[in-house]
């Protein structure tokens, strides 16, 4: 997807403006699984659904705040923030992340985009920061909240 308008000539023009909202993606067990397999992070409030049910004060298994974070770089080049004459989109870091609610496993999440800087670096470069928010389906506080720094090449 592109932003209309949205091009490395004209991203001056979008600081302080809503880039957009990215489709929903669903954080299913099988999901939050897998994210477990792959860090090591088998924590029971993650994986173990019997007892997150038993135990666990948000009723089921939730998943991992990294797994939510790492949901907003996808989200946020589906929804097109990555310009379409860009050779490159690298992310670049992270200037404040904060993680409000917690991702229930089956619940849905979308990334609301806002471009807050576009600082020109010499190359053709250019550092973006973006406010992120992630979005929890029927909730009224999202997931996080994240300044996401991105480089972009012309």
């Amino acid at each position: 997807m592109s932003i209309n308008g949205y091009s490395i000539a004209t991203i001056d023009r979008f600081v302080g403006r809503e880039l957009g909202v990215s489709e929903w993606v669903s954080v299913d067990q099988a999901r939050i699984d897998a994210f477990a397999a792959c860090t090591g992070d088998a924590q029971w409030i993650h994986v173990d659904v019997e007892r997150a049910k038993r135990e666990s004060p948000f009723g089921g298994t939730i998943a991992h705040g990294y797994l939510t974070l790492s949901l907003l770089a996808a989200l946020a080049i589906g929804m097109g923030l990555i310009p379409d004459d860009a050779k490159a989109g690298l992310n670049y870091g992270l200037d404040k992340v904060r993680f409000m609610t917690p991702v229930k496993a089956g619940a849905r999440v979308r990334n609301r985009v806002t471009l807050m800087s576009a600082e020109k670096k010499e190359g053709g470069r250019i550092i973006i920061k973006t406010m992120t928010e992630l979005q929890i389906e029927g909730e009224e506080k999202p997931a996080l909240i994240a300044e996401s720094l991105a480089m972009l090449v012309a």
